[in-house]
């Protein structure tokens, strides 16, 4: 897609609402037009909804896949022989998982948005990179879970990679002391979902067997897992403060995703919000699917220009969310801010990034 070519090539957060206003009315409605015509089973969707494909639908008019479809049905937008990757949401039982094709193509833009959208957050430098997992989480290199793709993905601005947990899951003290020995001096990475994170380095890293001072230059990615301690009722501000107090890690950064939707990963910025960068977007409907107003909260429906060997361009997921509606926020640029509570209530789990 050409206007992809021209848009990656930018910083990942240099459009202005009008401009990226314009830009996505244009080309969304390019890519339900092109899925229509490459996908039957897209195709039979929209003509289930009657959609009049009129090619200059308003954003909010342009129509979405619920994210739970993708358990059920297979969308592709291409032939089989032309899937490079397949990627699986996390989820309890392996009959009810997400099944997400791209090709190449689609691969080789995910990484470079990626790319731009984490040289925001991080810098352009490759760093060492310390990994709250195991390393056999990513054997298989066709097919792919919500958290084996993360890690993969991330892996790109790694110059070196360790995993904390053995094989048994357990914390390897050897592996975690030679890596801050190490890269304790200068900046380097720790990357792991919430609850993982949660798990080993708030309750059960031993300290006694550690300098907490080496952890001083590390800065913390995580995302997903946060249903998994939710019951214990541990905020974000919580859960910043244990790791700033337990271990003396000051810089860390959540971030919200979906396996469902390459192209829109999200990233906190300072002040707390999530922003979306020149290749995604998102809405707020209510209970009605209508369109909420800047600080209401509602189903978050999200958008994003890279999908097109599958139509996962417009999603409505089971997240609850909401735009902030006055900020000062100045971080990263342009971008609309956003914040997200949880899951709907009575929801199917549809797991992601384990979510």
């Amino acid at each position: 897609m050409h206007f992809l070519n021209n848009l990656i090539n930018q910083n990942a957060f240099s459009l202005n609402p009008i401009i990226k206003t314009k830009l996505f009315k244009k080309n969304l409605n390019f890519l339900t037009s092109f899925h229509y015509k490459k996908s039957n089973l897209y195709k039979k969707y929209l003509n289930g909804l009657n959609y009049q494909n009129k090619q200059n639908s308003n954003l909010s008019e342009i129509p979405f896949l619920p994210v739970r479809l993708f358990k059920e049905f297979d969308f592709l937008s291409i032939k089989k022989k032309e899937i490079f990757k397949t990627l699986f949401s996390s989820g309890t039982t392996s009959g009810n998982l997400s099944k997400i094709y791209i090709d190449k193509a689609n691969a080789l833009n995910q990484i470079k948005v990626l790319q731009k959208i984490f040289n925001n957050v991080i810098g352009n430098s490759r760093l060492p990179m310390l990994v709250i997992d195991r390393e056999n989480t990513i054997l298989d290199r066709n097919s792919f879970n919500a958290s084996a793709a993360a890690i993969k993905g991330f892996s790109i601005f790694a110059n070196q990679i360790v995993y904390l947990l053995n094989e048994k899951g357990n914390i390897d003290y050897k592996i975690l002391s030679n890596f801050l020995k190490q890269n304790h001096k200068n900046k380097f990475l720790i990357f792991g979902f919430t609850s993982n994170i949660y798990l080993n380095l708030i309750k059960k890293i031993n300290k006694k067997k550690i300098d907490i001072n080496n952890f001083s230059n590390a800065f913390l990615i995580h995302g997903g897992g946060w249903k998994k301690i939710e019951e214990k009722k541990i905020s974000r501000n919580k859960f910043n403060a244990y790791l700033n107090k337990n271990l003396g890690i000051k810089n860390v950064r959540n971030y919200y995703g979906l396996v469902e939707q390459i192209g829109s990963i999200f990233f906190e910025c300072k002040c707390g919000y999530f922003i979306a960068s020149n290749y995604s977007d998102i809405i707020i409907r209510d209970e009605n699917l209508n369109i909420c107003k800047k600080g209401e909260t509602g189903l978050v429906q999200l958008l994003s220009l890279l999908p097109t060997s599958y139509p996962g361009h417009s999603i409505l997921t089971e997240d609850i969310g909401e735009i902030v509606n006055d900020h000062e926020c100045k971080c990263y640029g342009h971008g609309t801010r956003f914040l997200i509570h949880g899951r709907l209530r009575n929801a199917e789990l549809r797991g992601c990034s384990n979510i």
